[in-house]
């Protein structure tokens, strides 16, 4: 089973569903704090002697931290509570931190003007942030603004002067990010490591929010898996992409990897042809063609050299023409699986083509196919383009090719990546992949797969090329629609990561992705992925 991702009200529902089957509230808190502990000493390595505060807060958040404030002093932590606005009378998990002789500041009666918060902050290894969790939405008030903008001064002091800086765990989530929306207080504390307990809740994957969860980490509260069957939106892991990937058999030949035709390119985008190709030959693709106009082919027949070449008739110099769609009829039936659309461009002539191609020679062929870029862009044009869909099609949109395509602003499509992304793949009925940080896939059956990953790296021109390629070089060995879109964003992203570690956030350009596919893949069959895209699952 994957790693669902829940809203608050459905977090709560299971809460209370596991009160039913023996698992009451201070069962879970004990399992939260302890899984907190957990991650906090995997995270810094060894916890003996190490300087940890905990800033407590009211509710079950607080309580989490109070737990986790115990096992750390167990295990040789120099531990001290900052309490916030918490009642203690009858609360054990605080009478079990005095046992400890756990050093406790009030900020009411101790410090209201936060003097010895700011000492603290700064001359600890850990602060833990257990002050608001899923339950409190609303905004963060002005009593609890002076605590945690004193803390985030700290450490925006000790990271500008470069001394030691403390890491900043949040238990469930950031106080100040909005569970379900991603909304983020400007008075927030970001965080180094956020232990979401349980299950990942969607505002974690939702900016601005996500830009102040920094890695997260799935803690265990012991809930069955069988609570959360019903919840249809998933977070991508290795294990589950490696449980799809292709096999590959020793006796194999090219035609057991598929044959895929790749149609794109344009005078004026020669590389998005090259990328898309490039990337489906390194995902494992077993022959790959390139049918591109035949002005360009010299300059792709230099850049590509596994590849094999279909010249197709122009229309316009530098651009497909209509013509080319009876050379795809009678090229196509060579061909397990079909990519359209990488920097076609949208000269008259390619957009005559590309709807003769979709209404006249695929419907015969029924086979499947990948839409990216221009394809979608040529087909936004017409009003009854969802009858143009491919059997088996994957739909690669980024936002702006998906608002024309659907009428939404950018705006809102943004605003509910899941939610829209999930809409339209049952209303179209295709599996649907909404590219952008966490990029979203989505089956018309209601399944939602979210990408752990976004990288600012990815942010430049034919990366998309690359993810189309990958997700297109996946299908055509076999896999469904919907595996094929997961697994090829997934793989991207690794890729993206790999290249991340070894150069840094800027100048990433879209061909460094291509030698790291096959070196993410072999990663991912390994187990030695889980970690690349920020995500850090309990052991």
């Amino acid at each position: 089973m994957g790693i669902k991702i829940v809203t608050a009200e459905q977090m709560r529902e299971l809460e209370r569903r596991a009160e039913t089957i023996g698992l009451p509230s201070p069962v879970l808190m004990e399992n939260a704090g302890l899984s907190v502990a957990r991650e906090i000493r995997r995270y810094l390595g060894e916890v003996f002697q190490r300087r940890a505060l905990v800033l407590v807060g009211p509710g079950n958040n607080g309580g989490d931290g109070l737990v986790a404030a115990r096992h750390l002093r167990d295990w040789g932590a120099i531990v001290a509570n900052y309490i916030w606005d918490r009642k203690i009378d009858g609360d054990l998990n605080y009478r079990l931190t005095q046992d400890r002789a756990i050093r406790t500041i009030w900020h009411h009666q101790d410090d209201p003007d936060a003097t010895a918060l700011r000492q603290m902050a700064g001359d600890v290894d850990v602060i833990i942030d257990a002050l608001l969790g899923t339950g409190r939405a609303r905004p963060i008030t002005d009593g609890l603004r002076l605590m945690t903008t004193t803390v985030q001064e700290v450490l925006d002091q000790t990271r500008h002067r470069r001394s030691r800086k403390p890491v900043l765990v949040a238990v469930d989530l950031p106080t100040g990010l909005n569970a379900d929306t991603g909304d983020l207080d400007p008075a927030a504390i970001h965080a180094d490591l956020t232990v979401t307990l349980g299950y990942p809740k969607q505002g974690l994957l939702r900016f601005p929010g996500a830009k102040a969860v920094g890695r997260m980490s799935v803690g265990s509260i012991g809930l069955p898996g069988t609570l959360a069957t019903e919840i249809t939106s998933e977070l991508s892991t290795a294990e589950q992409i490696s449980d799809t990937l292709p096999a590959r058999p020793l006796e194999a030949n090219k035609g057991t990897f598929g044959r895929l035709i790749v149609v794109a390119g344009s005078a004026s985008y020669v590389g998005a042809a090259a990328l898309a190709a490039a990337a489906a030959t390194r995902v494992g693709a077993g022959l790959v063609t390139v049918a591109a106009p035949s002005s360009i082919y010299p300059i792709l027949a230099a850049k590509l050299t596994e590849t094999t070449f279909l010249p197709l008739a122009e229309g316009d110099p530098g651009s497909i023409g209509l013509e080319a769609a009876e050379q795809l009829r009678e090229a196509l039936p060579r061909y397990d699986t079909l990519l359209l659309g990488c920097g076609l461009g949208r000269a008259p002539g390619t957009a005559a083509f590309v709807r003769r191609l979709l209404s006249d020679v695929l419907p015969t062929w029924r086979r499947p196919a990948v839409l990216d870029a221009d394809a979608l862009n040529i087909l936004s044009e017409q009003s009854d383009w969802r009858k143009l869909l491919p059997t088996r099609c994957v739909l690669t949109p980024h936002p702006g090719e998906l608002s024309r395509l659907s009428g939404d602003s950018i705006e809102d499509i943004q605003h509910d990546r899941e939610a829209v992304a999930s809409r339209y793949a049952a209303e179209w009925q295709t599996c649907l992949l909404l590219k952008g940080a966490f990029t979203v896939a989505a089956e018309p059956g209601g399944q939602i797969r979210i990408n752990p990953m976004a990288n600012p790296g990815l942010a430049s021109a034919g990366t998309g090329d690359v993810l189309a390629g990958a997700v297109a070089g996946l299908l055509v060995q076999g896999l469904s629609a919907y595996e094929a879109a997961v697994g090829g964003a997934y793989v991207h992203g690794a890729a993206g990561e790999l290249v991340r570690r070894r150069i840094g956030d800027s100048g990433l350009i879209a061909s460094d992705l291509l030698p790291a596919l096959p070196e993410a893949i072999r990663l991912i069959r390994t187990g030695a992925a889980q970690e690349l895209g920020g995500l850090l699952l309990e052991r």
